[in-house]
């Protein structure tokens, strides 16, 4: 019986591929046969990255790329296209936060979160359509969070981004659905990362959080990897408009 999962002869972008989250879904990935264009600002971590999916067996480029203009974004999929011909999976895992209280926000920290957590992952996911939408066929896949659902205390930019990401990931999905392109997204819960190493640090916040989670822990970045590799897939072909929380049932609650 084949392998519904199986991602041989697929390529994926990976943007923020090459620490973290990223680079968990950029090797899961390349684990179920995909190639992977590792993205991301620091060229000498991409390469660290492309070197772990190159002993995978699989192809792998680095791409160095500000995400926040739209001519670097359509120059990185050019390159990917040059390299691989096509590709066929997207996933919008570049991100920041910015920890500070409403009151104290100011405009520049605000567009810094609004530039990369949603710009940027809009501008990707056209760039994207467009080649998928040639071939009939292709998968999006955004990094969500709880927090855009429910909403956190002293971190509104980043709550704000990620419930501009759910709502797009419906959005993108229902307009694009015609040409055979889904467009879902992972919503984790506290997951431990370089991102939130600092907050989780704290041993009172790092409790709270854990009191609040039904599991009564974190969640690792691997327990990520089945919900990529689902909506990577043909596992998830009737599957569009949907975002999955990874939250240890924070959103039962």
């Amino acid at each position: 019986m084949a392998d519904i999962f199986d991602l041989n002869n697929k390529t994926a972008i990976v943007t923020g591929g090459n620490r973290g989250l990223g680079r968990l879904m950029a090797l899961a990935l390349a684990k179920k046969g995909a190639n992977v264009a590792v993205v991301g600002r620091d060229e000498v971590r991409n390469t660290e990255v492309v070197n772990e999916i190159k002993h995978l067996g699989r192809k792998a480029i680095g791409l160095t790329t500000d995400l926040t203009k739209i001519d670097s974004i359509k120059n990185m999929a050019s390159k990917v296209i040059e390299e691989f011909g096509t590709f066929d999976i997207l996933v919008n895992n570049a991100g920041t936060s910015e920890t500070k209280f409403a009151l104290e926000v100011t405009e520049e920290e605000w567009d810094r979160v609004m530039n990369l957590n949603v710009k940027s992952l809009f501008f990707c996911s056209q760039v994207a359509a467009k080649t998928m939408k040639s071939q009939g066929h292709g998968r999006i896949i955004n990094i969500a969070s709880v927090v855009g659902a429910v909403g956190d205390v002293g971190i509104c930019a980043y709550t704000a981004s990620k419930g501009a990401v759910i709502n797009l990931t419906r959005s993108l999905a229902l307009e694009w659905a015609r040409y055979g392109i889904t467009v879902n997204a992972i919503g984790p819960a506290y997951i431990e990362t370089e991102m939130n190493q600092e907050e989780l640090s704290n041993e009172k916040v790092r409790n709270k959080i854990i009191s609040k989670t039904p599991l009564k822990r974190l969640g690792t970045p691997e327990e990520l990897e089945g919900a990529v590799i689902l909506l990577a897939s043909d596992a998830s072909s009737f599957i569009t408009g949907q975002t999955i929380y990874v939250d240890g049932g924070w959103l039962a609650q």
